[in-house]
């Protein structure tokens, strides 16, 4: 459980569970459900001149601390004279709302603005290693299918023990 108060696989607050139509936070179904439509709300929220990679950075750090911190962010990072609509600038400064110096002029005041950069990253490097996964896997189907010519050579460059770049690569593969 966290001290903040989310529940479940989404950690989704009691209110945004609320919003969502979400009963029970700690069912998985229901969980994913309402984190995907809040998600989506937040996506939706963005001022739309944020693109690309750098809307859907900024959609998850306001899902994790709240659209109005991400815009205290933004605002500050402008102020500092980075682009607001730029991730990587805003992720530069939104660490700096943690200080007094800083949240005492925000909006929306404190945030502990460290966890969305990290959310952010450890959100995108999971999504990186499924992908991956699912690549490796599809890889493995494509390769093992009788008949399969890949297949045959696969077995072919492996059991010659030739030490080349293709046997590496296979090999390193197969241990998946």
């Amino acid at each position: 459980r966290s001290h903040t108060g989310v529940r479940g696989l989404m950690m989704l607050t009691k209110n945004t569970a609320n919003a969502m139509g979400v009963v029970d936070r700690e069912d998985p179904r229901e969980s994913i459900y309402g984190g995907a439509k809040y998600l989506s709300i937040v996506l939706e929220r963005l001022p739309k001149r944020i693109q690309g990679e750098d809307r859907l950075n900024m959609a998850l750090a306001a899902y994790n601390q709240g659209l109005g911190h991400v815009e205290d962010a933004r605002v500050l990072t402008e102020r500092m004279g980075g682009n607001p609509s730029k991730w990587e600038d805003v992720r530069k400064y939104m660490p700096l709302l943690a200080k007094q110096q800083y949240y005492s002029q925000a909006k929306h005041g404190y945030m502990r603005g460290w966890e969305p950069v990290g959310f952010v990253d450890n959100v995108r490097n999971y999504h990186k290693i499924i992908a991956w996964h699912q690549q490796q896997q599809e890889f493995r189907l494509a390769t093992t299918n009788t008949g399969n010519r890949l297949s045959a050579n696969t077995r072919e460059v492996s059991d010659t023990k030739t030490g080349s770049a293709a046997q590496d690569a296979l090999s390193r593969i197969s241990v998946l």
